[in-house]
């Protein structure tokens, strides 16, 4: 089979970055420089061209989503006679640690919110699911922190439950990694937001499918739209080194952090130590539960060492 007939079967259309860049059709843009350095997150390299290139022409493709899915509500209320709460379109943002998932979430989440019609957009990470420390301390399972089996999925299942329902409003428990537990008695609360973008390591996870055939075993299940952040094992790894060794100058020498043991570390130690607990928790993590939730993606993201998306990929309707 030659590589044209093979790109006619595979699921998915894949853009270079130059062809997806003129996607962006007449789309303005809508933030500032500082407003982009803003939303960025630690040791990413988003800058205005990244925004203009990738993320308007997304933005764009998703405006034109959230408006026909709106319809469809429109018109199931009209067929059922209802007046119900507005539906929320929920996106997912999934990927592997150190890939730039927060930074993807934020800029979508302020590109979004500049649209004509100032939609409310809400941005939850699935962070404040994970069991508490003691609880993954009594289960055995800190060094699992991150895995499928350390997040209260029932719970998060309730939420977006809740969410989709177009009840108010809904609480989430709030993550802190300062201290890197859930912090008690702390919450955040989403009121019917027009969009809410969910994003953390497993949201794309699949699991064993209920006997009964009647619970929703998926987080994706809530999805109307997902994005997969994508890049190469080895790149990922040198980004999280890179990070570890930012944050032992920064955000380690709080007293008040977990981590504030490894701020006395010196360079060999803290590359030794990055690199220890990539391939001992992060890269088995990726390999064994998120890399396999790619292809479950709408939208595929492929970053280079740049940090810079390269190719895009759009799952065909």
């Amino acid at each position: 089979m030659d590589q044209r007939a093979e790109d006619q079967l595979s699921p998915y259309r894949v853009f270079s970055r130059a062809e997806w860049a003129q996607l962006r059709a007449d789309t303005p843009m809508t933030l500032t420089s500082s407003e982009v350095e803003h939303v960025r997150s630690l040791n990413d390299r988003l800058d205005m061209a990244e925004v203009e290139e990738i993320y308007l022409p997304l933005s764009r493709l998703l405006s034109m989503y959230v408006a026909t899915t709106q319809r469809l509500f429109r018109a199931q209320q009209r067929f059922l006679g209802t007046e119900d709460a507005k539906m929320p379109y929920i996106i997912g943002v999934a990927g592997s640690v150190a890939v730039g998932k927060s930074t993807t979430a934020r800029v979508l989440q302020a590109l979004l919110a500049r649209w004509p019609n100032v939609p409310q957009v809400d941005l939850l990470t699935t962070d404040g699911f994970l069991y508490p420390n003691a609880v993954l301390q009594r289960e055995g399972l800190m060094e699992k922190k991150g895995f499928p089996e350390s997040y209260d999925l029932p719970a998060l299942l309730r939420f977006l439950t809740d969410v989709k329902a177009g009840r108010r409003p809904v609480r989430a428990p709030v993550y802190s990694h300062l201290v890197y537990d859930v912090m008690p008695n702390e919450w955040i609360e989403i009121d019917r937001p027009d969009i809410l973008i969910v994003e953390g390591l497993n949201v794309l996870q699949a699991g064993r499918l209920p006997r009964d055939g009647k619970a929703i075993p998926f987080v994706s299940d809530f999805f109307d739209f997902s994005v997969y952040l994508d890049a190469d094992e080895d790149v990922l790894r040198h980004w999280y080194v890179d990070r570890f060794l930012t944050l032992r100058g920064t955000a380690f020498r709080d007293p008040k952090s977990y981590f504030h043991r490894y701020s006395r570390l010196s360079d060999a130690e803290a590359v030794e130590t990055a690199t220890s607990i990539w391939s001992r928790i992060n890269l088995v993590n990726l390999r064994e539960n998120i890399l396999p939730t790619r292809q479950r993606a709408d939208l595929i993201l492929a970053k280079s060492e740049s940090h810079l998306v390269e190719e895009v990929a759009l799952r065909r309707l």
